[in-house]
């Protein structure tokens, strides 16, 4: 499990397990991390966690967020980073390999592929069949482009405007809040931060591009 150690002025002040699917940074008291420093915005940053990666982003904060001195606005974190807030510093620590993302389907651009074939369900003996999942673009300049989802982590959107997550788990797949103000949209209704289930034929709206999710009937039980 990742892990990150909270320090100032190199002492070691808390050790946070990443046990949340999004940890919260700032200085109000309802962050899950609370550092009660003028530097530190109210809701400063945040991290969200899908499986063993770790996303980190700046909630638009007065005085920004540093990774091993970089100002950045969004970052995938790697084992060793060191984040920076004002005189705080917090040591991301992850020594389990990264997952296997798949391409980001951008909508309006050329870059959804396919892949066929059916995936073994992880932690289930690898005797248990996950039905693979499929994504079709129903609107945009790419409308009609399809990409079977065989990765652990699928990228979707628009970097810099709404980006979510497509994770592969034993127990289906799920879509997760990654980039943006705005939450993805499945169904007509907006998502909140937590991780939601897929069900076959859902319609997912983000970056202003509709797609439908799909179970590929071959790999569906009789």
């Amino acid at each position: 499990m990742a892990k990150l150690i909270l320090s100032m002025d190199g002492l070691v002040l808390k050790e946070i397990p990443l046990t949340l699917e999004r940890t919260s940074i700032g200085r109000k008291p309802h962050n899950d991390i609370q550092i009660d420093n003028l530097a530190i915005s109210g809701e400063h940053a945040v991290i969200v966690t899908i499986l063993n990666d770790s996303f980190l982003e700046d909630l638009n904060s007065t005085n920004g967020t540093y990774v091993n001195g970089q100002s950045i606005k969004k970052h995938v974190l790697q084992n060793g980073d060191v984040i920076e807030l004002g005189k705080y510093r917090i040591k991301y620590l992850n020594e389990v390999p990264a997952a296997d993302f798949g391409d980001t389907i951008l909508p309006g651009q050329e870059q959804a592929g396919r892949t066929a074939g059916q995936t073994v369900s992880p932690g289930m003996g690898g005797t248990a069949v996950l039905p693979l999942g499929e994504i079709q673009l129903l609107s945009g300049a790419s409308a009609g482009k399809e990409v079977d989802l065989t990765k652990t982590l699928t990228k979707l959107g628009k970097p810099g405007v709404q980006v979510a997550v497509i994770a592969r788990r034993p127990q289906g797949y799920f879509i997760t809040h990654v980039e943006g103000e705005r939450y993805p949209v499945v169904n007509g209704r907006s998502l909140d931060a937590q991780a939601h289930l897929l069900c076959d034929k859902d319609v997912i709206e983000l970056a202003g591009v509709k797609m439908a999710f799909f179970l590929k009937a071959s790999a569906l039980p009789k």
